[in-house]
């Protein structure tokens, strides 16, 4: 007899799932019976969070969703803040847990690991929840996740399955299979539109969100023929090659960019929320879309929301984006203003360049000394400051190279996880994925410290780039600023190269570009996972004198 736990491997085998992370529990053994015979690796994380913020990193670096295995209870409670952050950014996440046992559903009986209500639980962090009562009903919710995933704006889901029918009887579905399904494709009617508009636009200009990265190479090929600069979100930086003339970057924070934006007579909005952390971190309003806006995603709620259009296309972005070029090649192109296009991008990233304080461009080139050192590598980021300069000043040269948690829910700890989650989604065989780089602070990291420990035990040479500046720096330069006694934000800092090695890391501290290069060439020669620790204040130090 198969069992429903057995199956459900199987079918998530079907759909392409070769990595599950989880923590084994007595309410999720079944699961277990079927995982040890498939060809699904499994990692264990030191804490549910953890599993969360690897499926994240995995779903980023891979395309695809990321699958946990998670126990009733305090597991899910602990991968919600996961999930938020995944629900977000708009990332697939498959959650999948066990519950009571049908007939003590909210019973309020004081069973082990026992909540009331899993699925309202996590009603804001998931696209939906799902509870199977039976294990008939596993193909079709499946295939609904998958559909979600696959032609949908993807979002966490939840599958819970109670503790009897994970044993049930499932032999009948062992011949169920995967549900493949495409994304809607762009309507004729608002192509036409949105094409004459951008023909005849003197001014335009793109706004391209991490909803849109598959659609790299059209929308370069769009913004070239229209001569269009090309503003990027956080999770969309890499779509057009650092050196692209124009590139604006992701720097719609700043008064420079944000005047450039609002000269566009014609604006179009692909894959983008037109959210807060993206477009106005400062949260004081001034980001402005006077001219005309065209809006195209996948979601049509998405479609209205912070910003009105004129015209707005519910679509997949590659196809949207091929079929505007195609849509703009037939036409002749109004003239365009003799200062705009390569011409206003190019005073815009000089004028941007002498803004920069000592600050910035220490961190600016710390980022590019590892970049020199590692130049495939994947930049997984944390809330600390050389990834709040990153989100200004640097450029990877291709998409999925640079995502981190400070945007969106804006979670602390997410990066050494996470970087674990991408290295393992980085490609099929161990030695041709890309090097990833975990880029996080002292606060943060003291969060999911013990997952170097989970690094250790998977193989993943991730390499943590430990900035310290000794607590909550940012946030204490916030309080200062609003007339506020700094309290709770000098926070005591342990030796993290001690902790490092005990946990079985390689481990050193740097204080300059050379010691940094050294110990990042050491890394990549490595099997596992190296922690090299960067004092701030020696940093600023060594690259001044």
């Amino acid at each position: 007899m198969a069992t429903c736990g057995e199956v459900l491997v199987k079918l998530l085998e079907g759909y392409g799932v070769e990595q599950v992370f989880g923590i084994p529990g007595v309410h999720t053994v079944e699961l277990y019976r079927g995982l040890a015979r498939s060809s699904i690796n499994h990692v264990t994380p030191r804490h549910e969070q953890g599993a969360g913020f690897m499926a994240d990193g995995y779903a980023r670096t891979s395309g695809k969703p990321g699958v946990c295995f998670i126990i009733t209870g305090p597991g899910m409670t602990n991968i919600t803040t996961a999930m938020g952050q995944a629900y977000a950014d708009s990332i697939p996440m498959l959650v999948i847990s066990s519950v009571q046992s049908r007939s003590q559903l909210g019973g309020g009986r004081g069973k082990l690991h026992e909540l009331p209500n899993q699925g309202a639980l996590v009603a804001g962090v998931a696209a939906f929840s799902h509870t199977l009562m039976s294990a008939a009903e596993l193909p079709g919710v499946l295939a609904r996740a998958f559909a979600l995933f696959q032609a949908g704006r993807p979002r966490p889901v939840h599958i819970e399955i109670p503790l009897d029918v994970l044993v049930e009887d499932a032999d009948a579905l062992l011949a169920s299979q995967p549900v493949s399904i495409t994304r809607a494709g762009a309507a004729p009617s608002a192509v036409a539109r949105m094409s004459e508009l951008l023909v005849n636009a003197k001014r335009p200009l793109i706004l391209a969100g991490g909803g849109s990265i598959d659609a790299a190479a059209e929308l370069t090929r769009l913004a070239e023929l229209l001569d269009a600069p090309v503003a990027l979100t956080i999770n969309a930086k890499g779509m057009l090659p650092s050196a692209h003339p124009l590139l604006i970057g992701s720097t719609q924070t700043l008064v420079a960019t944000r005047a450039l934006v609002a000269d566009a007579d014609v604006v179009l909005a692909i894959g983008t929320e037109l959210a807060e952390t993206d477009y106005d971190v400062t949260f004081a309003g001034g980001f402005e879309i006077p001219g005309t806006l065209l809006r195209v995603d996948i979601d049509p709620d998405q479609t209205v929301r912070n910003y009105s259009p004129t015209v707005a296309l519910v679509s997949d972005a590659q196809s949207a984006a091929q079929a505007l070029l195609d849509g703009v090649a037939k036409h002749s192109l109004a003239e365009r203003c003799s200062d705009w296009g390569q011409a206003r991008a190019a005073r815009l990233r000089a004028e941007l360049e002498t803004t920069w304080d000592a600050p910035t461009r220490a961190q600016t080139l710390f980022l590019h000394t590892v970049l020199d050192e590692l130049p495939e590598a994947v930049f997984v980021g944390d809330s600390t400051q050389p990834v709040y300069t990153g989100n200004l000043t640097f450029n990877p040269e291709r998409p999925r190279r640079w995502f981190n948690s400070s945007t969106g829910y804006g979670t602390l700890g997410y990066a050494l996880p996470a970087a674990i989650g991408a290295w393992l989604g980085g490609g099929q065989e161990r030695n041709s994925r890309p090097p990833v780089v975990c880029l996080i602070g002292d606060g943060g990291l003291q969060f999911t410290l013990p997952e170097l420990a989970s690094a250790v035990e998977a193989r993943t040479p991730v390499i943590v780039l430990l900035w310290n500046n000794q607590g909550y720096e940012e946030i204490k330069k916030y309080m200062v600023n609003r007339a506020i006694e700094p309290v709770g934000v000098d926070i005591y800092t342990p030796d993290f190269i001690a902790v490092a090695k005990g946990l079985g890391c390689a481990a050193q501290a740097v204080s300059g570009v050379e010691e940094l290069r050294v110990a990042l060439r050491a890394a990549t020669d490595r099997q596992g996972p190296t922690l090299i620790e960067i004092d701030q204040t020696q940093w600023m130090k060594a690259v001044s004198a």
